[in-house]
């Protein structure tokens, strides 16, 4: 007993000393003079493919292409089909050091990233500027896109306070693919502009059943009128659209407002009646527009290869399947004369290493990512809008946009139509502050319309009283009430999410070290105890 104990307390020393070794190890990045091609690099890539095998096709392309460029460079590929999974991963692997080399991922991740060191995270300033490696760097091997060539509004999303953090890989926003053919059936006509009034009006309407339960607008026992994916960024533009806080750039929390509880109160109302569901309740709204159980289906312009009755994508049964028109329009809004939509769509980061030559290794790798064959190669294959200037201007993206509806596969109208709403409408797209925790910030706001639907259909009213709680529960749960403690306006508690496997080992092998020494003490107790009584 005496020797386990000392062997796991000795275990748990060795890990942590080992751990907080490896976490304080790595020096700031420093730029080499000259990229040396005599040695051979392995790095590894994580991506997000989100089930679609024609991504993967263009990753497995875009590393061949490269790798007949630089023989040297070797790009091993993970693929994930969640962000949050590439998110969690990360973090378990950034006390050991042994994050991925180039990542997929959301500025919002790579804020908490960066909490794990000062140096976890290469910063790109003067990557981006470097006369050699650099965007259109004299040694560079392919024809990569000059700075002022990439979208300003994409390259903004990538900075973090002054520093530029990422590279932005692909940009989407949120549309509404609205069934035409039932709005028109209900008595209605589509407005040039949505509005949240108009949507609402519609979706109670349709609500409407005849004597034996089915639904007058599709003759059905199932619709969910209104049907949105992603209820975090409902919230967040719903709050935007309004001019109310969400969040400063220092990383102060404004969200709980009296706007958010209006906003809550509206979204209750239709949540009661059923008027109104969310992807986390009933699952993709492309399945219920599909089989004409939806009218207003809110997803990302990314996801449009799902929506319509011909839908490359389509995962449905045929004999489930309705016909009707499909008409992309902007999501709703308050004043249409203001729009606002967010941005969103995923970035690349590069993870700082011990040798600077793989990092500018990964550094190439990561640029090649936005060179034209790439960039048209994968907006293709959803409804995402290449991030330069260079590739939209290219004949051959300006040929694929001219072909919509040609065929139902690469030139799938819908899809075109999305692409389409997110090039005319850059002016009008807005991002949400970057800070250590401001990921927390953004799943509490999908929360917040979450609950309040669940307590309305568990006959809860939406009471100020019952916000206040609320929003004091969602706070302590997302640990916003350790970000919004400020000084001077800047956040100064962090949050790391979830521990990492090494910490949870550490802390369970001192927990069985001090429980077994713990019994231990107890037994020789015993032992003492009948020594005395024999004598």
């Amino acid at each position: 007993m005496r020797k386990l104990i000392c062997f796991l307390l000795l275990l748990t020393l060795s890990l942590g000393l080992f751990g907080c070794h490896k976490a304080e190890m790595i020096a700031s990045f420093e730029m080499p003079d000259k990229f040396d091609d005599s040695r051979e690099y392995t790095i590894t890539f994580w991506a997000k493919n989100d089930s679609n095998e024609t991504q993967v096709a263009v990753y497995q392309q875009a590393i061949a292409d490269f790798e007949a460029l630089y023989p040297n460079i070797h790009v091993t590929l993970k693929t994930y089909t969640n962000y949050g999974d590439i998110y969690n991963d990360v973090i378990t692997n950034i006390p050991t050091n042994t994050t991925p080399n180039v990542c997929i991922t959301y500025p919002d991740h790579i804020a908490t990233y960066m909490t794990g060191g000062s140096n976890t995270v290469v910063p790109l300033d003067n990557l981006f500027i470097n006369d050699q490696y650099g965007f259109q760097g004299k040694q560079v091997l392919f024809d990569s896109p000059k700075l002022e060539q990439l979208v300003p509004q994409f390259l903004e999303e990538c900075k973090i306070g002054s520093t530029y953090y990422a590279i932005p890989y692909m940009r989407s926003t949120e549309a509404c693919y609205v069934n035409k053919t039932y709005v028109e059936a209900l008595g209605y006509t589509l407005p040039e502009v949505l509005t949240w009034d108009f949507v609402w009006e519609v979706s109670e309407a349709a609500m409407a059943k005849d004597t034996n339960g089915k639904f007058l607008v599709n003759g059905q026992k199932v619709m969910i009128p209104f049907i949105y994916k992603s209820t975090d960024n409902m919230m967040i533009q719903m709050l935007k659209q309004q001019d109310a806080g969400y969040s400063t750039d220092a990383g102060e929390i404004l969200l709980f407002n009296d706007t958010a509880k209006d906003i809550l109160r509206t979204i209750g109302e239709h949540s009661k009646t059923r008027a109104f569901d969310t992807f986390k309740s009933v699952s993709y709204p492309a399945n219920y527009l599909n089989k004409g159980q939806c009218v207003f289906a809110i997803d990302s312009t990314a996801g449009a290869t799902w929506m319509g009755s011909h839908a490359p994508l389509i995962d449905i049964p045929k004999d489930k399947r309705v016909e009707f028109e499909t008409v992309v329009m902007e999501i709703p809004q308050y004043d249409p004369n203001n729009m606002q939509m967010i941005s969103q769509g995923p970035s690349i980061c590069i993870f700082n290493k011990e040798d600077p030559q793989e990092v500018l290794a990964s550094w190439l790798f990561a640029q090649f990512m936005l060179t034209d064959s790439v960039q048209l190669a994968y907006c293709q294959t959803e409804g995402y809008l290449p991030v330069t200037h260079k590739a939209m201007e290219t004949e051959a993206y300006q040929t694929y946009l001219a072909n919509r509806g040609a065929d139902n596969d690469l030139h799938y109208a819908i899809k075109l139509d999305a692409t389409k709403l997110l090039q005319d409408h850059i002016n009008d797209t807005f991002v949400t502050p970057v800070f250590n925790g401001s990921a927390n910030l953004r799943d509490a706001a999908g929360q917040l319309i979450e609950d309040s639907k669940k307590a309305v259909r568990q006959g809860s009213e939406l009471t100020d009283a019952y916000l206040e709680e609320m929003f004091q529960n969602i706070s302590a749960q997302k640990h916003l009430d350790q970000i919004g403690e400020q000084s001077g306006g800047a956040a100064v508690k962090k949050d790391l999410g979830e521990l990492p496997t090494e910490s949870v080992m550490l802390l369970s092998i001192l927990g069985l070290a001090w429980v077994l020494m713990g019994i231990y003490m107890v037994i020789q107790w015993i032992k003492q105890k009948k020594i005395s009584n024999n004598h």
